[in-house]
């Protein structure tokens, strides 16, 4: 027998360990270099996509049964705030072309917003109108 302890869990637990850590650099690095591939128009419409559609489900117009359940005026004013500041200030960079569409979908869910609440802003001072101006 062998008076020597064995530390090889131990070393193999600290191996595994700089593995991981080398992956999880290794994929870092891919995402870094991937997003490097997309233009910002994408990114910027992307990031402005899932504003609406997060300010689309707690306005209670999601595909789940029980959508209007999950309706919070607090929480769609808040995000229909960042995509109205968000689209905005990117319009002059991303062209009308992009911004149009948005700016359409922004205005439905700003309408929706109005349609639903059950104390109304005055005009101009609805969610994300400081951006935008009156919806009505």
């Amino acid at each position: 027998m062998s008076t020597i302890p064995s530390h090889s869990h131990s070393f193999d637990a600290d191996r595994h360990a700089r593995w991981e850590e080398q992956e999880q650099a290794a994929e870092a690095a891919g995402a870094a270099r991937d997003i490097a591939d997309v233009p910002a128009v994408e990114v910027i419409a992307s990031a402005c996509i899932h504003l609406m559609s997060a300010a689309a489900v707690k306005l209670g117009l999601g595909e789940e049964e029980n959508a209007e359940e999950l309706t919070d005026l607090d929480e769609a004013r808040k995000l229909i705030n960042a995509l109205a500041g968000l689209v905005t200030a990117a319009a002059p960079e991303i062209s009308d072309s992009h911004a149009r569409p948005i700016r359409d979908g922004l205005r439905s869910l700003q309408l929706r917003f109005r349609e639903i609440s059950t104390i109304p802003d005055a005009p101009g001072k609805g969610p994300g109108e400081k951006f935008t101006g009156s919806v009505i």
